[in-house]
């Protein structure tokens, strides 16, 4: 008899476990860690896609951050010019940026949530990376969080990958595409510091700065950053942003293993790339970067200029 109950206990624990460790279909997990990132600039209005990483802070509290490209808040950034011991310094801010998540509910949108969320870390899509992290402002939004690709092997040609962004903007909020992983490696002439690998999974103006995963387990293998085709679309590719995050010691924005700064230390995070140039010769240098490769391997922003004030 003891061993009867022994053995149906057990059942029930590994039952019990079982559907306790029961995956969320990938389709609902991928809908749950992308959402829609909205710029207000001064003379324009930007909508691209991002993914989230949660983290636990000292206090139990879910802070959530979000990646996504550069150039998708590109028009939230500002420089001024002051004076330190007689010597001219450059200080670069960023507005918020507006993340939008929109609910459903019965196969239906019923509304949408807007958030807050400062910028950490930017590096520009010309002499940089084409990476931004920010932090939502309000703890505990989600606890949902994108798993990252860590290994070191570069994923194999002809692997199959799903696309979640907002295509067109907040309209194709969340769209899922799908395609395989076309070539890796890419270089771009004007931009030869940085690698790009390519993909097949259909994008549009808003696709920018959203997530490409494998389908086999739904890891994060590269941030959609450019396009010339519906299905010619470019990547940083994960193992790039590992590079960066190691070189600006935000690891932890990657490896949930990576132990995550305090308030304090987030703080004094530098935004911009160390060494960054903020000459006027390096800012025409950029436009003319972005001008050339714009008109080749565009970047899948969808933007539109902001209504001027009317006086009365």
């Amino acid at each position: 008899m003891k061993l009867i109950k022994t053995t149906l206990l057990s059942l029930l624990l590994a039952v019990s476990i079982s559907a306790a460790e029961a995956k969320k279909p990938t389709a609902d997990y991928l809908q749950d860690v992308s959402v829609t990132i909205v710029s207000e600039g001064r003379i324009s209005r930007g909508e691209g896609s991002g993914v989230i990483f949660s983290r636990k802070d000292k206090d139990g509290n879910t802070v959530n951050f979000i990646w996504t490209a550069a150039h998708v808040i590109d028009n939230l950034r500002s420089e001024r010019k002051v004076i330190v011991n007689g010597t001219s310094r450059t200080i670069v801010t960023f507005k918020d940026a507006k993340i939008v998540k929109v609910v459903r509910q019965k196969g239906r949108a019923v509304g949408q949530l807007e958030l807050d969320a400062e910028v950490i870390k930017y590096s520009d899509s010309e002499d940089g990376h084409d990476l931004a992290l920010l932090k939502v402002r309000k703890l505990n939004f989600v606890d949902d969080t994108v798993k990252f690709y860590l290994d070191k092997e570069i994923p194999k040609l002809g692997t199959d990958l799903w696309h979640v962004g907002s295509l067109l903007g907040q309209m194709g909020s969340n769209s899922m595409t799908d395609g395989v992983y076309s070539q890796t490696g890419r270089l771009i002439k004007s931009l030869n510091k940085h690698v790009f690998d390519q993909t097949t999974v259909a994008a549009f103006p808003g696709s920018s700065g959203g997530g490409v995963f494998l389908k086999s387990d739904a890891r994060y293998v590269g941030m959609l950053v450019r396009g010339a085709g519906e299905t010619f679309n470019l990547i940083v590719p994960a193992r790039r942003m590992i590079v960066w995050a190691t070189k600006n010691d935000i690891m932890w924005a990657l490896d949930p293993k990576v132990k995550m700064p305090t308030d304090e230390a987030l703080a004094k995070i530098s935004i911009e790339d160390v060494g960054a140039d903020f000459s006027e010769e390096s800012e025409e240098r950029k436009r003319k970067k972005r001008s050339l490769v714009g008109k080749q391997y565009p970047h899948l922003f969808r933007t539109e200029p902001n209504q001027p004030i009317e006086l009365k």
